[in-house]
């Protein structure tokens, strides 16, 4: 298993996938994923961090860097 911090909340997030969970057949998802912004910004979030952003309008990096 791998995880990543996520950049809104710095909860590490797993990472599913790759050579940790060939050897121990794990099933569990990833819990987050990396976005890339209109405005050149790209961070990694975890789901309860992107549920936080604004639904209404583009999100840009000042809404990541508010959470």
């Amino acid at each position: 298993m791998t995880t990543e911090p996520c950049d809104g909340c710095g909860t590490l997030v797993r990472i599913g996938g790759g050579i940790g969970d060939f050897w121990s057949f794990s099933n569990e998802s990833t819990q987050g994923m990396t976005l890339e912004l209109d405005d050149g910004g790209e961070f990694f979030l975890c789901y309860d961090c992107i549920d936080r952003l604004p639904e209404d309008r583009t999100v840009t990096s000042d809404d990541v860097a508010s959470l």
